[in-house]
């Protein structure tokens, strides 16, 4: 087995492998088998290295995501991922959230959140939101969220998760707080281009700097939200 090793960044291979896999021609089982050992050392190493790291750094135990993509669902039936994403504590029942790194093509991108809302979840998430209309006792959850949320964009972050067209049911469309409504999950996000210090461990301190900025958000998730209380839906249901 190959040593896993300090965490050193990732070398320009690494972006240049997800370069050419982005082109369709190149993106099947021939191709990624005859560039495999760009892809093991240049990428899925140092993703390890990186998590090997985190973990030793009190962030938790994670895992790099398999490359090959589900098309059992979808239109699109290109094999591969065009990136390389690697989480901690994803589904892991507990209700922490979850922090996550990715390498593409252009960059780097790192995240802290709940990346899925099941939809016990997602009803928690809105009565916590909908505080104006609540007890007294939960008057402080949603413009503590909004708080929250504005302190991390002013430190960078971006606040992101999917999002309804329009007001979800049973809430008005002048709600105070309709933007974070409209999300059915929610995470502290920021992308990074291909610079120097990506290809060095600084990269490690950007990544885990960006889940600091986020972890308010986080916490606010957890305290509020919690874990599913419900199965998770498979795709396809």
């Amino acid at each position: 087995m190959v040593s896993i090793g300090d965490f050193e960044g990732f070398p320009p291979e690494a972006f240049d492998f997800y370069a050419r896999l982005n082109d369709d021609d190149n993106n099947s089982r021939e191709w990624f088998d005859a560039n495999r050992e760009i892809y093991e050392h240049a990428v899925r190493i140092p993703m390890e290295a990186l998590l090997s790291r985190a973990d030793d750094d009190g962030w938790g135990d994670g895992k790099v995501f398999r490359p090959n993509r589900d098309v059992r669902f979808s239109k699109d039936k290109r094999p591969y991922k065009t990136h390389c994403g690697a989480v901690i504590s994803f589904r892991d029942g507990t209700g922490r959230a979850s922090y996550y790194a990715e390498l593409n093509a252009t960059g780097l991108r790192a995240g802290c959140g709940y990346w899925e809302l099941s939809r016990d979840q997602l009803d928690r998430f809105r009565r916590a939101v909908d505080d104006d209309r609540r007890a007294v006792d939960d008057d402080r959850r949603g413009g503590e969220l909004v708080q929250v949320a504005e302190r991390a964009i002013a430190a960078g972050v971006e606040v992101t998760g999917s999002t309804l067209k329009r007001a979800p049911r049973g809430y008005p469309v002048d709600h105070p707080r309709i933007e974070l409504l409209r999300h059915t999950r929610l995470a502290g996000t920021q992308s990074w281009p291909i610079e120097p210090w990506t290809h060095t461990a600084a990269a490690y301190d950007r990544i885990t700097g960006l889940w600091r900025a986020a972890q308010p958000i986080a916490d606010w998730l957890e305290a509020h939200v919690g874990a599913a209380t419900e199965p998770r839906r498979r795709r396809g249901e």
